[in-house]
């Protein structure tokens, strides 16, 4: 019985906790995640397409990746005042890959796993200062990740 207690009440303020989050702390680019194309991924995450190429951005992906299924990537920059970062691959069916928001405090450097269909360019994109840089690399994928 006490046990039973126990969890209602650990239930009751985990669910309070959640209800008393900010909404925007909740809220997620769905409609970049959900574009079809690179454009509209970077229109509707960073609400321009224009981006300039940066030596202070390190991609870091495979050359040729075994399985699209798990494909390691690690984005880091120099660059001062990073407000985030994101990884496009143009040629999966939702290209928007992974978008990370980083606070002023933060240390620009992310690094995640992510699905590529076939053989494709993948994009980093660090918005800094109010403006957009990018660089690229071509990873060849071997056996398809996005449904392949």
């Amino acid at each position: 019985m006490l046990t039973t207690r126990r969890l209602i009440l650990k239930a009751a303020l985990a669910g309070a906790a959640l209800a008393a989050l900010p909404r925007t702390l909740l809220a997620w680019p769905e409609a970049a995640f959900t574009s079809d194309s690179a454009d509209k991924a970077m229109q509707e995450l960073f609400g321009s397409t224009a981006t300039t190429a940066s030596d202070a951005i390190t991609l870091t992906a495979p050359d040729i990746a075994e399985n699209g299924a798990v494909v390691p990537v690690t984005v880091a920059t120099s660059l001062e005042g990073v407000e985030s970062i994101g990884i496009i691959v143009s040629e999966n069916p939702s290209p928007l890959a992974a978008s990370f928001d980083l606070t002023a405090d933060a240390v620009p450097e992310v690094s995640t796993r992510i699905k590529m269909g076939k053989t494709s360019d993948v994009v980093a994109v660090v918005k800094a200062n109010g403006k957009l840089y990018s660089t690229s690399k071509n990873v060849k994928v071997t056996i398809g990740g996005c449904g392949g």
